[in-house]
């Protein structure tokens, strides 16, 4: 397990690696330092690959024989991913989440991080670092927010539940496959609002705060979705994927949405994705 003390070190880690890689090349990014990978939204650029070795080499420093699970190193080789369903403890870590914001200047992303021992979420970080802040959370231990000196600010709750027409929420309806692509895509005006930051890690920060009510994905990449999803149980929410099933860390499709509790996660399931 993640001891209080060794999550503030990593915290500190991922604010180190943020201070050094990533805000030194916001909005100093020169040509040939962005690439594509899939497709034109996804993107890896020199502050990703750079941090990530920083987060890396930190983390296998502090918990020897840990088995590391990076983005880029998984997309440079897709089986580094099998390592995490028989690990006593891995660590996913996500550098940039929300890359295509970073490369754009867009000052919405975030440096994220999950700790599975056994095959269970026990730690997750979602540092920001233009704001310098991290939102954490252990394991029965609930999520807060951490400022730059590691210091306790505030207790991480969702919000109370509402009605699907007063609901906010974060979904992400471009990554679905028809026809369930249309069928939310029309359903969004149900809601009472709808985000859309291209950064998970924000959105995930602005639910688990109690800032809106709910978060719908499709694809289920464990550096995506593991810390948030760890912190938002802890400040209280709900989550399942489509069937109603947990998710896993081993999980990669089925889709994720997370709500305030399981009534509001049912009647967000029935507003968008019901035939």
């Amino acid at each position: 397990m993640i001891t209080a003390s060794q999550a503030n070190e990593v915290a500190a880690l991922l604010r180190s690696a943020a201070r050094a890689e990533i805000v030194p090349r916001f909005r100093r990014l020169a040509q040939g330092q962005v690439r594509a990978k899939s497709g034109p939204l996804d993107l890896v650029t020199d502050a990703d690959e750079a941090a990530e070795k920083v987060i890396a080499a930190g983390l296998t420093r502090m918990f020897p024989g840990a088995v590391i699970v990076g983005e880029e190193a998984a997309a440079a080789d897709e089986s580094v991913l099998d390592r995490l369903a028989g690990a006593e403890l891995a660590f996913v870590i996500d550098p940039v989440d929300g890359t295509a914001n970073f490369a754009s200047g867009t000052p919405l992303f975030g440096s994220m991080a999950a700790a599975v021992h056994r095959g269970e979420v026990v730690a997750g970080w979602i540092h920001d670092p233009l704001g310098d802040d991290t939102a954490m959370a252990l394991r029965g231990e609930g999520a807060w927010i951490a400022d730059a000196e590691g210091r306790h600010m505030t207790d991480l709750r969702v919000a109370a539940p509402v009605s699907v027409d007063r609901m906010v929420g974060a979904v992400s309806w471009s990554y679905l496959k028809e026809p369930l692509r249309s069928r939310v895509a029309s359903r969004l005006a149900r809601f009472a609002g709808i985000v859309g930051f291209r950064c998970a890690a924000h959105e995930y920060r602005l639910t688990a705060g109690g800032h809106a009510h709910l978060q719908l994905y499709n694809r289920l990449m464990p550096w995506d979705h593991l810390p948030g999803w760890l912190i938002h149980r802890e400040a209280g929410g709900y989550s399942a994927r489509f069937d109603g099933s947990p998710y896993l860390p081993t999980h990669r499709d089925g889709g994720l949405i997370c709500a305030p509790d399981r009534a509001s996660w049912e009647a967000a399931h029935e507003a968008l994705l019901a035939p």
